[in-house]
């Protein structure tokens, strides 16, 4: 009879304050993701992100940052902890896991992207049409993509096409492989974290990644070269996913839905792809404290590379329309929205 009475007061005191029992929940959210705290991104938008939910739900949702996978497993898993609730949010690659989301990999074809801003407010238009079967079991908040890629070698690097012969260069993802193959190449997959001691080790000769990248794994120190390309379309790019455990978004109260809601979509897609622009200029900056060359192949020798890649991007095409998907149609909007946002 007392619980009762104590329940009865309880609710009545919610009632007085304007809220229901269910709207006065109080959520902590865990995110987990592969990079160490001081990085770009971790820095400027996923810690920025939590602060921003956590003050526009008054304090009800806490989100709790766990970064460098302190919360176990490799960066590949990162998508099933997300998926099956071992935490609540990640931010991770979907190509860590090879051939598991194809629709994602149109972008992530050679010379397609330009600019991390206007790339990945033109991928949320592109998962909205083509990808949210892809995505169905967790619950996406942002997807994007980075700054362009280029090449990090030892040596002299790279100067032509001919000098991609033989180079061991490590890649993120199933279609940049496919590409550093095309090239003459030998690929080498593996997770960012892994790569600066494949480099000191002499495992790799190089690497592919953005500028942004290059600072927090002091890339710049385990190089002599950096390769970049003429143009307003980078070597590659690759995609990734800010996304949520389905059923602990479901389980929210509508209020702080909708406070997630607010914090989701082309604009935090958009945010997320600026701060991964920003975050190449340190690397630029600490490529040119170290002495390293850094060049850009002229227009003409691009012309060349994009040639020799052009057979990837067919054969892209031809994988996922036996796949059931219009992989043409896909490369062609992938196109049209990445030049519609970057208005070139």
């Amino acid at each position: 009879m007392l619980r009762l009475k104590s329940l009865a007061v309880a609710a009545t005191a919610l009632a007085c304050a304007g809220m229901s029992p269910a709207l006065a929940q109080d959520v902590t959210l865990r995110v987990h993701h592969f990079l160490p705290a001081p990085a770009p991104v971790p820095k400027n938008f996923i810690t920025p992100w939590a602060e921003k939910v956590m003050a526009e739900s008054n304090g009800r949702i806490k989100v709790e940052v766990f970064p460098a996978m302190q919360l176990g497993g490799t960066p590949p898993s990162l998508y099933d902890q997300a998926r099956d609730g071992v935490v609540d949010i990640v931010w991770t690659l979907p190509g860590y896991t090879p051939g598991r989301f194809p629709g994602t990999e149109a972008f992530e074809l050679p010379f397609m992207a330009g600019k991390a801003e206007p790339t990945s407010q033109a991928f949320w238009d592109f998962y909205e049409k083509y990808l949210t079967d892809e995505f169905k079991d967790v619950h996406p908040i942002a997807v994007h993509v980075h700054g362009p890629g280029l090449l990090h070698v030892k040596g002299e690097g790279v100067t032509k096409l001919e000098d991609m012969n033989g180079l061991k260069l490590r890649g993120p993802t199933r279609q940049t492989n496919a590409l550093l193959g095309a090239l003459g190449a030998t690929p080498v997959g593996m997770p960012v974290p892994a790569m600066p001691e494949a480099l000191s080790k002499g495992v790799i000769d190089g690497t592919v990644v953005p500028w942004e990248v290059t600072t927090p794994l002091k890339v710049a120190e385990l190089v002599n070269s950096h390769t970049d390309f003429e143009g307003s379309r980078g070597l590659y790019t690759a995609t990734f996913i800010f996304a949520m455990n389905k059923a602990k978004y479901d389980s929210l109260p509508a209020d702080l839905k909708a406070v997630i809601d607010a914090n989701s979509g082309r604009e935090v897609s958009k945010w997320v792809g600026r701060v991964m622009d920003e975050g190449d200029l340190p690397g630029i900056a600490a490529a040119e404290k170290a002495g390293n060359t850094i060049r850009k192949l002229p227009p003409e020798e691009v012309d060349r590379w994009k040639a020799a890649a052009e057979p990837v991007v067919a054969a892209w095409v031809e994988e996922v329309s036996g796949k059931g998907y219009d992989g043409a149609a896909m490369v062609e909007d992938a196109r049209a929205l990445i030049t519609k946002y970057a208005g070139e």
